[in-house]
Parts: C-alpha cells; structure tokens; sequence
C-alpha cells in the first residue's frame, strides 16, 4: 500500500509543538489592520491552539496518528 501524503495546505498552517499539542495561526491578521487596535493585532499575531473538535482532522492531514491527543 503507498504512502499517505501529507495535505499540502495543511502543513503550511499548522505545527507540531515538541510536547506534540497543534498550534495554529489567527485569522484576520492580512488586510484592513488600521481599523484594528494594536492589541489585536498583537493578539492576531500569537499561535492559538487547535480547537478540541478539530484536533482528530488535523492530525490525520499531516499524517500523525490519531490516538494520541497530545
């Protein structure tokens, strides 16, 4: 059977913390900043988690197994 590769447009948005939690870049931090405060875009600027319910597909598209959580 071949190897299952890895989604493209998922690897560019997510990583791999070294204690294996998926951290994930905030939206909104492109365009129309000047209406924006500086503490959100600070804010923007930070990795956030990945959501619990989302955590499952987001592993199996960058291809690490899925019974682990963390």
């Amino acid at each position: 059977m071949p190897k299952q590769k890895t989604h493209s447009g998922a690897k560019k948005r997510f990583k791999v913390t070294g204690s294996g939690r998926l951290m994930r870049l905030h939206a909104m931090k492109s365009h129309n900043l000047g209406k924006k405060t500086a503490k959100r875009g600070r804010d923007f600027g930070r990795d956030h988690p990945v959501a619990e319910a989302d955590v499952r597909e987001v592993r199996r598209l960058l291809g690490l197994p899925l019974g682990r959580k963390r």
